[in-house]
């Protein structure tokens, strides 16, 4: 099912790179009482864990953020607060090297890469088999919980679902963020990704060339050169074609809302799915404005607000069936 979205842009914020800039750049940082946790990996890695909202009970809430995101990025301190104000846990799970720390292996995360949220969720079941537990994804980290939910089928141990600013289609979004001032986002991801690596190879062999990774501009280029040989794609087509979440929502069998706005600059929108590919647990909510996780409304610079977080915490609030928080 898609209906309108009942966003309205504030005013002062009028375009889509306003609001995506203000969002990523611009937001105070939510201040949120955090506490860490290492997982260790079977394969000699390990994961980092943020947890908020420590000695509520209920519910726990697992954040995927988007690429090269973590605890600091505003939407990610902004719902870990809101959760904990909730009166429930949230526990984002950083990607392998988005901690602050890199990883072990040479391998690192994509967009298909649905193990380690896999094994997140066994350990919280494990600990706490009657705990309710939701899922929240920002655009990569849509993704990735899209394809995994469409996988699992019933199979989820989880309540409810939330996407936000989801790029259905990589190769659509790789299209799109070539175009226009698109182009500023990709450049700013790609020099992360470049700053990121040459900071794990540093003191150690890399399994591709450094040079050659100092001149990538392009989505395209950085998943053929680095993407695709390290987590056993073909190349970078091969790599988004197979990890695309578009093919796999037809079979998501848990309550999902996506929150997505046409005016995305990530993402064209011949790339938004059909009514026809979602699965009659899956309501996408479609707003004309909103860019990519912005969503920022309120009548003044002084007093926004951030509608995503309201809306995430009702509908999450209708399906875990739990009393506000006092």
């Amino acid at each position: 099912m898609i209906i309108p979205s009942s966003f309205q842009p504030a005013w002062w914020l009028p375009n889509p790179h306003a609001q995506t800039l203000w969002g990523a750049r611009f937001r105070p940082l939510p201040s949120v009482r955090i506490l860490w946790e290492r997982l260790e990996l079977l394969d000699g890695d390990f994961l980092d864990l943020v947890w908020s909202g420590q000695g509520n009970k209920g519910p726990i809430i697992i954040i995927l953020h988007g690429l090269e995101g973590s605890y600091r990025s505003r939407y990610a301190s902004g719902i870990l607060k809101a959760i904990a104000q909730r009166g429930w846990r949230g526990v984002l799970l950083h990607f392998r090297s988005c901690s602050g720390e890199p990883n072990r292996l040479d391998r690192s995360y994509h967009s298909g890469d649905t193990g380690d949220l896999q094994t997140v969720l066994k350990i919280l079941h494990r600990r706490e088999p009657d705990t309710p537990l939701a899922a929240i994804g920002y655009s990569l980290g849509g993704n990735v919980l899209f394809k995994w939910l469409g996988n699992q089928g019933k199979q989820t141990g989880l309540i409810a679902a939330v996407g936000v600013s989801v790029p259905f289609d990589l190769s659509r979004a790789s299209w799109r963020l070539e175009q226009g001032f698109s182009q500023i986002y990709q450049w700013s991801l790609i020099k992360s990704l470049q700053r990121s690596l040459k900071r794990k190879f540093r003191h150690r062999d890399c399994p591709f060339n450094l040079n050659t990774l100092k001149k990538t501009k392009t989505f395209k280029q950085f998943d053929d050169l680095v993407t695709a040989p390290l987590h056993g794609f073909i190349d970078a087509n091969d790599y988004w074609q197979r990890s695309s979440c578009r093919q796999f929502l037809s079979n998501i069998q848990v309550p999902t809302l996506i929150l997505h706005s046409t005016d995305d600059p990530f993402l064209p929108k011949d790339a938004i799915p059909l009514a026809s590919e979602l699965s009659p647990t899956t309501q996408l909510e479609l707003s004309t404005a909103g860019g990519h996780v912005g969503f920022i409304s309120g009548h003044w610079p002084w007093q926004p607000e951030y509608w995503l977080e309201q809306r995430i915490i009702t509908f999450f609030n209708q399906h875990l069936g739990t009393k506000l928080a006092t």
